[in-house]
């Protein structure tokens, strides 16, 4: 394994408590990109456990070198999707011997689009603690910029692969009211938002975050129609979340809208009167946000 880099290892470090933990399972988030994301109380776990077990124990060791954690003797368990059910006998086991176990996601939060939940259920029914250290999501983390709603959002996690199953999986969030957020692989991306257009159709606001807290992080937004359109043109690498507005329905006429626009224009921007009609009314933004110009230019 490539050893850590000695710069990153300095910028990276901070100070950590070592302290005895009470027996049972913690979580640990991670980051999902800069090393620096992580929580102090994340590494206070890592540092203090009795048992480390990790999805990818390389980039747990990896991380725990980065922040100058020393893992000792201490075992590093590998636990994932594919193992679970030969190592949560173990795990158990050392709970039932009174030790800690903290447990770290390759990236971002235990159990979100990561193993753990049969880990974490196994653990409630044998009657230990489990607690959590919360910390990076590429969820949060793509709803934080995305610029679309977060009063309510679902997650759907990773959409079918096969272009049937994938509509219908999308049809049955057509409807959802709230932002979406599924994660998307860069392979399937175009074929995604193609879909994503033939069941949401083209108005929605939509966004797509990619490599999210790393060197080239970016986000691209726009209806689901301009972003099909740019991401059918190009390719990406990296991981991705894309986001897509809850539905708007077309509740008044031109003339209606006309109406309040030009109402609102009287004190607002242009900005902020589509943004208010565009609310009011139940009409998509970028519908309204075009009348409004075409308005104040004709002024």
């Amino acid at each position: 394994m490539t050893s850590v880099n000695e710069k990153q290892k300095a910028e990276s470090q901070v100070n950590f408590q070592k302290k005895p933990l009470s027996a049972g399972l913690y979580f640990v988030a991670t980051p999902i990109g800069s090393a620096r994301d992580i929580t102090l109380r994340a590494l206070d776990i890592l540092a203090s456990a009795d048992v480390i077990a990790a999805e990818d124990t390389r980039t747990a060791r990896k991380l725990m070198e980065i922040h100058g954690v020393p893992l000792g003797d201490r075992p590093l368990i590998a636990y994932h999707d594919h193992n679970g059910a030969q190592v949560r006998p173990r795990l158990l086991a050392m709970l039932e011997q009174g030790k800690s176990v903290a447990y770290a996601s390759e990236a971002g939060t235990p159990l979100v689009a990561d193993p753990g939940y049969a880990l974490s259920k196994a653990v409630i029914e044998a009657g230990y603690l489990v607690t959590s250290a919360p910390g990076p999501s590429a969820i949060l983390a793509a709803l934080s910029i995305a610029g679309l709603p977060t009063d309510r959002f679902f997650f759907a996690g990773f959409a079918p692969n096969a272009k049937g199953q994938r509509q219908k999986f999308l049809e049955d969030l057509r409807d959802i009211p709230g932002t979406l957020v599924l994660y998307e692989s860069p392979k399937r991306l175009k074929s995604f938002l193609g879909t994503c257009e033939t069941v949401f159709g083209g108005e929605r606001s939509a966004a797509v975050c990619r490599e999210l807290t790393k060197k080239f992080e970016e986000v691209v937004r726009g209806s689901v129609a301009e972003l099909n359109q740019v991401f059918a043109e190009r390719s990406v690498k990296g991981e991705i979340v894309v986001l897509i507005d809850r539905a708007r329905g077309e509740g008044a006429d031109a003339a209606t809208m006309e109406e309040a626009l030009g109402n609102a224009l009287k004190s607002m921007s242009v900005k902020d009167a589509a943004n208010a009609v565009s609310e009011a009314l139940s009409i998509p933004r970028r519908t309204v946000y075009q009348a409004a110009l075409a308005m104040a230019k004709n002024r």
